[in-house]
């Protein structure tokens, strides 16, 4: 488990935290450290950003042959949402039913656990997305 980089992370994690750029609107997930040989004045284009954390599924799978430690989530669905901003994310999909997924369906994100890393301790949480809740009215 890398803590520290988890650390790091933590903003785009829990609260999808990406940039925008200041001229053009540009929005881009994640956020992204300038890189070697960009000008100062390119790197300082870009400003932190909140998502709004709403979208929609853009493609899906079901993962039925989970990688090496989330065997015990399998069957779990997967998504590519275009988020309301315009960036695509890939993220699981939680609190729905595989069979009630469609293309273009209303998602939005969730934090929720990751994974526990066992005897050290940590629970590592982070973004899922599920369908949009539907509210029902109440007769009062």
């Amino acid at each position: 488990m890398h803590l520290a980089k988890h650390w790091r992370q933590k903003a785009a994690y829990y609260r999808l935290e990406g940039q925008r750029h200041r001229v053009t609107g540009e929005v881009r997930f994640p956020a992204r450290q300038a890189t070697v040989g960009e000008s100062d004045e390119a790197a300082e284009a870009w400003e932190p950003f909140v998502l709004s954390g709403k979208g929609e599924i853009y493609s899906f799978s079901v993962v039925r042959q989970a990688p090496a430690g989330f065997e015990y989530l399998a069957p779990y669905p997967v998504a590519l949402v275009r988020l309301a901003e315009g960036p695509l994310v890939t993220a699981q999909l939680t609190d729905c039913c595989e069979d009630d997924l469609f293309i273009g369906q209303p998602v939005e994100m969730v934090t929720r656990r990751l994974k526990d890393t066992g005897k050290d301790g940590v629970l590592v949480y982070g973004y899922k997305f599920r369908p949009v809740l539907t509210q029902v009215k109440g007769n009062g």
